[in-house]
């Protein structure tokens, strides 16, 4: 059985920072990547990551801020996100596919239940 769990989600003062995890069992993914929800929107792509050599794919709203790493003998992804702002605020998931990076949620079969991410102003 396939399992995506995310940890590390909170409440951060506009600036600060938190680092998200996630723990992948059950399947061998090609690429992991973190998505975003907020309340009345759409997920949105984050950020992606490769587990052969760590290729990556940012969103132009979180470049220079938040860096994907990969942890492959634990099977665990991070997402160390800095100068938060307000409009980070979302429930943000983990996600694994067998194909290729991709941008489009729908191209992910596999996801985490999600850790929620609020950023006061």
């Amino acid at each position: 059985q396939v399992h995506l769990v995310e940890s590390g989600g909170g409440l951060v003062q506009a600036g600060g920072s938190l680092r998200l995890s996630c723990t992948a069992s059950g399947r061998t993914f090609y690429a992991m990547g973190w998505f975003r929800q907020a309340p009345g929107k759409e997920r949105e792509f984050v950020v992606a990551i490769t587990w052969s050599d760590g290729s990556t794919k940012y969103a132009d709203s979180v470049k220079g801020r938040f860096t994907i790493s990969r942890d492959n003998a634990k099977n665990t992804v991070y997402l160390q996100m800095n100068s938060l702002k307000p409009e980070d605020t979302a429930m943000y998931y983990c996600a694994g596919r067998v194909g290729l990076l991709d941008v489009r949620p729908n191209q992910y079969h596999y996801w985490g239940q999600g850790t929620q991410v609020t950023v006061s102003s």
